[in-house]
């Protein structure tokens, strides 16, 4: 396995307890400024709504599109945070793509990373909602993830 190398301008996101949306707004920012950005456990990000309504949502989008053609429609909790951030940046512009190759994700910690200073953000904070959420793990499984993959 190829050894990762982590110089100083990399920010290194803990994606535990953190709202997808708010979290991937505030990535996408650090991305346009420059910054490297690693996300790690992305499972552990957190959707607010009630799950059935948003799996009922999910798997109506996934029927969207051939599977040779596309939109292709990720099922695991990584690719699913990754086109979040994707959708916040300009991706089809030349400032997007190279924010978007800056931008790595992982489902766990990966052992090159675990003795690293992880940041979190106040602002995506799970304790500022009030109603009901489910982590990403929960909707990719619902929609078909197989971890054995």
């Amino acid at each position: 396995m190829k050894k990762m190398q982590v110089n100083n301008p990399v920010t290194i996101v803990n994606a535990d307890g953190l709202i997808l949306g708010r979290m991937a707004s505030l990535v996408a920012k650090k991305l346009l400024n420059g910054e490297k950005v690693i996300i790690v456990n992305a499972d552990k990000a957190v959707i607010s709504g009630k799950k059935r309504s948003k799996v009922a949502e999910a798997k109506e989008f996934l029927e969207v599109g051939a599977p040779k053609r596309g939109p292709f429609h990720y099922r695991r909790p990584d690719r699913i945070l990754r086109k979040t951030v994707r959708g916040m940046l300009p991706f089809k512009q030349p400032k997007g793509k190279m924010a978007l190759k800056k931008l790595r994700v992982f489902i766990s910690v990966p052992e090159d990373l675990r003795d690293h200073q992880m940041v979190s953000f106040k602002e995506a904070q799970v304790a500022k909602l009030n109603g009901p959420y489910f982590t990403l793990a929960h909707l990719a499984k619902e929609i078909g993830w197989n971890q054995g993959e």
